[in-house]
This record gives C-alpha cells, sequence and structure tokens, in this order.
C-alpha cells in the first residue's frame, strides 16, 4: 500500500488539466483554427491520375522497374508531407492517389525527374530569326550585380506533361499526298501501311524525336529548331540520350540548343528550397557528390558569362548565366518565379533521385468520398451503441463507480480528438476507416484497464478490508497488470505500423495512440478519482459503490474463519 500522504490526486488531474489545456489552445488559437481533424480519401474524397509507361522500344515494363518506380513515388510523397496518398501498380500503370482536389499535386509526383545539366549552345546557323517566330537568347538580358558564386536563373515552376496522342500518324515519305484522313480506315487503292497506334505508335514518336532533335547534323539541328513547336506535346518526355546534343524547349517557350549533359541528376547528393530574405524569393538548393561537385567546379570556371541549362524531363526549367566559378562542395541554386509550395515540389522530386522509367499521365479523377462517408456515419454509429452498452454495463455491474469510467472515456475522447486536429494541421496526419477502426479499439482497451482496476479493489475487498484501504492496496496490483496490457498492444501496432503498408498504417498508427492516451488516463484521471471517492463518506456506502455484495462475501468468509477458529480452540 502506497503511504499515507505519497497520494496526490489533486495534482495528477491538474497535470491532465493543463495537458489539454494546452492542446486546445493549440487547436483554437494556431494554424488555420479549424477544430476538424484532417480526413482521409476515404471520407473526403481525392484525384487519382493514372500514369501510363513509356519504354523507347514499346515493349512492356518489366515488374521490377514499376515497384521501383512506385518506392520512388511513395517517398516523394512522404517527403512532400502528402499523408493518406496511395500509389499501386495497376498492370502496367502506376495509379497515384491523393486526398482532396489538387490533380497538380498527384502530377507532380509522377514526374520522371531525368535531370541533366547540359551547356547551352548557339542557336543553329539557319535556324536564326526571323524573330517573329524565335525568341531571342535569354542571356542577352542584362545580368544583375550578384556575388561569385550565384547562379541566376530564367525558371519557372515544371508543369505537367499531357500525353502525345496515340492517334497522330506519321506522314507518307514517298513524297505522295495522303489518300485518306488519319484515322481513316485504309483503301484497297493505298499501298501505305496501316497506321500504328498503342505502344508502338508512342516508340515511333520517340525513335522520330531523337533522330531529329538529337542528331549530330548541324543541318538537321537547324531543321529540328525550326520546326519545333514549344506549345505541343513532348514525345522525348523523360528519354533523351544525355551523351548527345539536345533541341528543345523552356517553361517560358523559348528554344534551346544543347550540348551533351556535363552531370547527372544521379550525382545530386541533396536538395532543398528555402525562402531567401534579401532577394525575397524562393530557391532550389542543390548538393552534389564529389564526382558531380569537382565537375561543376571545373565547369563553372572554364564558361564564365555563358549559360548552363537544368533540363528535367527533356525541358530547359531553368538556364542561369554563370557569373562566378562555383568553388568545389559548394552547393548550387535555382531561382525563380516559384512559389514556396512549387519550390518544394521541385527539390523533394529531385532530391529523391529520377524513376525508373518515363510516364504519360492521363486526365485526373475525382474519388468520391460517398460510400467512405456512409462507412463513417454506420461506424460511428456502430461504436455509439457499443460505448453506451458498455457504459450501461459498467453502472450496472459497478454501480456509481460506473460514472467514474465514463468521466475517464470522455477525458480520453476529448484529448484523443484534440491531438488529431494537431496532427492533421502539422503534420498531415489524415483520419481514414482503418483509423477510426484503431481509435475505437483503442477506447475498449482504455475501459479494460477500468475493468483490471475495479476487479482488484474487489478482491481486496474479499479479504476483508475496507473500500478506503481497499482502492490503494487494489491500484498497486492493478496498475502493473494495466502497464503490462498497454505494452503487448503498443508494441504490437509499432510492429505494425513498421511493416504494414497504405491504410493499415492508420489503423496501427491510431491504436498506438489511444494506447499511450489509455495509460496517461488511468494514471492521471481513474486512479485519482477512485482514491478521492474512496475518502468520501458517499462513495463508501456499499449501496453506491456497489461493492455492498463483496463486502457480504468479505464479511462471510470472516465468519467461516471464525467459527473454524473456535472448533479448533
Amino acid at each position: 500500500m502506497a503511504p499515507q500522504g505519497s497520494v496526490r490526486p489533486a495534482r495528477s488531474l491538474i497535470v491532465f488539466g493543463v495537458l489539454m489545456g494546452i492542446v486546445y489552445a493549440l487547436v483554437f488559437f494556431t494554424g488555420d483554427k479549424s477544430p476538424t481533424p484532417k480526413l482521409g480519401i476515404d471520407l473526403q474524397g481525392g484525384t487519382r491520375v493514372t500514369l501510363t509507361a513509356r519504354t523507347p522500344d514499346g515493349s512492356a515494363p518489366s515488374q521490377d522497374s514499376l515497384k521501383q518506380a512506385q518506392a520512388i513515388i511513395e517517398t516523394r510523397v512522404n517527403g512532400l508531407g502528402v499523408s493518406g496518398s496511395e500509389v499501386i501498380i495497376d498492370g502496367d500503370n502506376l495509379v497515384i492517389t491523393v486526398p482532396g482536389d489538387d490533380s497538380s499535386q498527384a502530377r507532380t509526383l509522377g514526374q520522371t525527374a531525368r535531370l541533366y545539366i547540359r551547356p547551352v549552345l548557339d542557336p543553329p546557323a539557319a535556324a536564326a530569326p526571323p524573330a517573329a517566330t524565335t525568341p531571342a537568347p535569354a542571356d542577352s538580358a542584362p545580368v544583375p550585380a550578384t556575388p561569385p558564386t550565384e547562379q541566376q536563373p530564367q525558371s519557372r515552376p515544371f508543369p505537367a506533361q499531357d500525353p502525345p496522342s496515340p492517334t497522330d500518324v506519321p506522314a507518307p515519305t514517298d513524297g505522295s499526298e495522303p489518300t485518306s484522313a488519319p484515322n481513316a480506315p485504309p483503301t484497297t487503292a493505298s499501298n501505305e501501311p496501316p497506321p500504328l497506334s498503342g505502344p508502338d505508335q508512342a516508340a515511333k514518336e520517340i525513335t522520330d524525336a531523337k533522330n531529329a532533335r538529337q542528331s549530330l547534323d548541324p543541318a538537321i539541328q537547324a531543321a529540328a529548331f525550326a520546326a519545333l513547336d514549344c506549345n505541343a506535346p513532348d514525345p522525348l518526355q523523360g528519354n533523351d540520350d544525355p551523351a548527345l546534343p539536345l533541341v528543345t524547349c523552356g517553361e517560358q517557350g523559348e528554344k534551346f540548343l544543347l550540348g551533351p549533359s556535363i552531370i547527372d541528376g544521379q550525382d545530386i547528393a541533396d536538395a532543398s528550397s528555402y525562402y531567401e530574405q534579401q532577394q525575397a524569393r524562393n530557391v532550389v538548393s542543390l548538393e552534389f557528390d564529389s564526382a558531380g561537385s569537382k565537375t561543376w567546379a571545373k565547369f563553372t570556371s572554364e564558361n564564365l558569362q555563358k549559360r548552363a541549362a537544368f533540363t528535367l524531363d527533356s525541358k530547359v526549367v531553368s538556364a542561369p548565366v554563370i557569373q562566378g566559378a562555383t568553388p568545389e562542395g559548394s552547393a548550387t541554386q535555382i531561382t525563380g518565379d516559384f512559389t514556396p509550395s512549387a519550390a518544394k515540389e521541385l527539390a523533394n522530386t529531385l532530391k529523391y533521385g529520377s524513376l525508373p522509367l518515363s510516364f504519360s499521365s492521363s486526365e485526373a479523377e475525382t474519388v468520391s468520398a460517398s460510400l467512405g462517408l456512409s462507412s463513417l456515419r454506420a461506424g460511428l454509429l456502430a461504436g455509439a451503441i457499443g460505448l453506451a452498452v458498455v457504459l450501461l454495463y459498467c453502472l450496472f455491474y459497478y454501480r456509481m463507480l460506473g460514472l467514474l469510467t465514463a468521466l475517464s472515456l470522455i477525458a480520453s475522447g476529448i484529448m484523443v480528438f484534440g491531438i488529431l486536429v494537431l496532427l492533421g494541421r502539422y503534420m498531415n496526419f489524415t483520419l481514414d476507416l482503418s483509423g477510426i477502426a484503431g481509435l475505437i479499439i483503442g477506447i475498449g482497451m482504455t475501459a479494460d484497464s477500468f475493468v483490471v482496476f475495479f476487479e482488484r479493489i474487489k478482491d481486496e475487498i474479499r479479504e476483508g478490508r475496507s473500500f478506503r484501504s481497499a482502492v490503494p492496496r487494489g491500484w498497486e496490483r492493478a496498475k502493473r497488470t494495466i502497464l503490462s496490457g498497454n505494452a503487448v498492444s503498443f508494441i504490437a501496432s509499432a510492429v505494425l505500423y513498421v511493416l504494414a503498408a497504405g491504410q493499415v498504417k492508420g489503423f496501427a498508427f491510431t491504436l498506438g495512440l489511444t494506447t499511450v492516451l489509455d495509460v496517461a488516463v488511468v494514471f492521471l484521471v481513474t486512479w485519482p478519482l477512485v482514491y478521492l471517492a474512496s475518502r468520501s463518506t458517499f462513495w463508501s456506502k456499499p449501496q453506491i459503490n456497489g461493492l455492498g455484495a463483496v463486502q457480504q462475501v468479505a464479511r462471510e468468509r470472516k465468519a467461516v474463519a471464525a467459527g473454524a477458529a473456535m472448533k479448533e480452540f
């Protein structure tokens, strides 16, 4: 039994009250101040984008490549803090589902992110102006004074690429006029081969684009430069050969002739974004590995006042003028009209590496939450009915002690709700149906802890002790059992969270959260309330605490023991 005076129930209740006050102060006075948890896809709906793999030869992608791409995209999701997203393999496709209606975010996650740094070359002679059709080179603009190592890109946040149309048909190569519309069926009067479609058509488009836009022949380069349409979908997206020159477009529609790659995106050791106070702009910072840093230092020292192009999936996202040599080991900046989210997305895409496949994305589809909301209402109704039955049973079996169970469960529920709001606000945790299931099970385990405590009190009373002395003794015996049971539950939820995927993680997380709160509520709320009740004359009455039958058993045992002692005497 705990020594008299060492139990301070008021202090424990005050500690719990302060913790709850802190949680709800953060809920109502920080962030967006919306007192609602962030809901998952199955409860609020979302946006689904299907990514179709595009291989240069038109063959089906390997399952290993798809699994690697899935893992990289899931890592990007975690890097962006987008909780509740799903990335699944569906045949030869990857399907990304993101909570909410922001389709651009889902598209960004599927960027191939094949980054190369290439030198910017002079436009081909035959492709020189007319100025009406070809924009002036970006490096003709005056260059602002900057520190020697700073790079000044002319970049913009990269947009999602639209897939090439599978219905495009190549023109005849023999100089004859087409005899029918591209989609018309072949006729007996034509010697034309049937039009290609599907993977064959995509492979041919990639091959044709490579032959024209990555040729070593200056005449072909000039023709490709003049014919390039920067407003049309790019069939070469993510499939350019880094060892060859490249004719391509920039984010603002300008055309570039680029030399072979000097640095591969795989040489990026880290990428991050931040807001630069002096220039009032968002910056993406790149750090290269030792080999990439050495190459970049040499290149910048030998190409002062020239431009280097950062190409992402065959498109120039930044073409900075080199103002000074970058020392080996120093970071390089990409700047431009980035919003904070666009800078973070670009840094995240570059940081976690290139996908092993090039993908074209479908139109975004809206995922309805009507089924999930119906399931939520049914689950909450079932949980409410179950909780009411538990409370009624506690009132029937433990009488007024059942009220203490109800107060403890209410305190636990209020604390869980506030923590879920904060987790959704600051860690992007989303509450889905599986998470609600974990909450219900966890709250049920909290009720189990009360039962263990009350039964230990009854055991002490059966041994002849009063309600006043049985409570602290019963608590000493019960708390070990409560801690052991919750430890097992927490370990199980932690292992499940580490090994599981998808919505099962939500179940494991909420189960672990309620398990921890169970311990806090039992130690800081239930035990102090029961201790205070044991010191009350009103609560000590058998007809109030429901322990009269147990005390009768104790008296009968005492009488039997006394009778046996008299007989022996």
